[in-house]
């Protein structure tokens, strides 16, 4: 198998055996990433004395995009590069919240973007996942 695969120290870890991305030549595949923090618990998702939930679309994918530009940090490049998104949302409803956000980030010149509805996400509090590929060519290498 060619490439190398990363889990990031200090980041949230897989909750499975896969890394946080992958590199294939110049293409770095980022897997599917939540707004899920190293402590284990979630950004946007916080309970009230009584136990009752609330999620956040809006904090949830800002912090999401945010893990994703640090994981393409480790890898050598930033957000400007990535090429294709894929996100995962539970709720088509949150889709104006998530849009919205997402638009802080990216613009029309931006990456190739696929939206998709799915039944649900590994944990209860997630609203939303996204992986990503990004083009970060390698340094040339001396020799």
């Amino acid at each position: 198998m060619s490439g190398e695969g990363r889990v990031i120290p200090g980041k949230a870890r897989p909750r499975g055996r896969f890394p946080h991305y992958r590199r294939a030549g110049d293409f770095v595949f980022v897997s599917g990433t939540s707004s899920r923090r190293p402590d284990n618990s979630f950004a946007g998702a916080s309970a009230d004395e009584f136990g009752t939930v609330s999620l956040d679309i809006r904090e949830q994918t800002r912090a999401v995009i945010e893990n994703i530009a640090a994981i393409l940090a480790d890898a050598g490049g930033s957000l400007a590069d990535v090429v294709d998104v894929t996100s995962f949302l539970v709720n088509m409803n949150d889709f104006g919240g998530y849009n919205a956000v997402y638009a802080e980030y990216f613009d029309e010149a931006g990456p190739a973007r696929t939206t998709v509805a799915v039944h649900q996400l590994p944990h209860p509090h997630l609203l939303i996942e996204i992986k990503a590929t990004a083009f970060i060519p390698r340094a040339p290498t001396k020799g």
